[in-house]
């Protein structure tokens, strides 16, 4: 297996390009609203369970934030920019994907999962939908499909396609397998929902066209390849690991590792010199 070159110094990826950076878009991206993450336990185990509970299911949902939330500082700079018939044809696509709940009793929603489990522990059988031995890919329970509430099945697809696309980086961050880590790490498949969910919001997916200019740099390159959101995923989830270890956090810091990563992916989408989704910095993060 072929390992793409990593970048050592991840911080400065950007810095390699020139930026072409709307100044009023930056100033307002300082106002935006990140997860929030509740941590009023006082027992460790409890407060890490509470941490990722409230961000999901709990009163302030995922579903809710990103369909009925916006930013009053929304830039409209973007929302008459152009795209063209595929563009549009993909970004519509990828919408209707967005909106898909997951959905326990569908067969092939099942055996997704199925095929989760096996691409990340391919030697051990797994017991049932419903075992303990999903807690030991991340997830908050026995039960997955719990954890599918706020962000529905397109989070189980990026899961899926980075499992089977990029297998190195999946298992090596499934397993925690580079740098020194903290005590409490962040749980890997619940994590993976958090990406997803970041990216649709930096996306802005929930609009009918993106109004800002990561989202309208990213119609561009979902015009080169369909597939570009979940290879996005795959960099995204990279690069948040990549800024786990930089900080040397701990579970506590997630939300604010997540907020770099998406100021950092949020650059990288607004450089002039981008015309594939292979094309952005981060990309060199991946194992092939």
């Amino acid at each position: 297996m072929r390992l793409r070159r990593r970048r050592q110094c991840f911080r400065s990826c950007s810095s390699l390009h020139r930026v072409d950076e709307d100044e009023i878009y930056w100033r307002q991206k300082k106002g935006d609203e990140e997860l929030e993450w509740s941590h009023s336990s006082t027992h460790v185990i409890s407060q890490f369970t509470q941490c990722f509970a409230n961000a999901m299911v709990g009163p302030r949902s995922w579903v809710g934030a990103l369909f009925n939330r916006s930013s009053n500082k929304r830039n409209e700079k973007f929302s008459d920019y152009p795209l063209s018939p595929l563009q549009a044809q993909r970004l519509q696509r990828l919408q209707e994907r967005i909106k898909v709940p997951f959905d326990e009793t569908r067969p092939d929603h099942q055996e997704a999962l199925r095929a989760l489990w096996h691409a990340a522990f391919p030697n051990i059988a797994l017991n049932g939908l419903i075992s303990e031995q999903w807690k030991e890919m991340g997830w908050q329970g026995p039960n997955p499909s719990t954890d599918f509430r706020g962000c529905g099945f397109v989070s189980l697809e990026n899961l899926l396609f980075f499992s089977r696309t990029y297998p190195a980086s999946f298992h090596r961050l499934l397993f925690k397998q580079e740098g020194t880590r903290a005590d409490w790490e962040y749980p890997f498949a619940v994590a993976g929902i958090n990406v997803t969910f970041m990216l649709i919001r930096m996306l802005d997916l929930s609009s009918v066209k993106p109004r800002c200019l990561p989202g309208i740099n990213f119609a561009k390159l979902l015009g080169e390849d369909e597939e570009a959101f979940d290879v996005l995923y795959c960099i995204a989830f990279e690069m948040m690991d990549a800024q786990w270890l930089a900080m040397h956090a701990s579970y506590m810091e997630f939300n604010e590792v997540l907020q770099v990563t998406r100021t950092q992916l949020e650059r990288e989408l607004s450089l002039e010199d981008i015309y594939r989704i292979q094309d952005l910095p981060a990309y060199n993060l991946l194992y092939q």
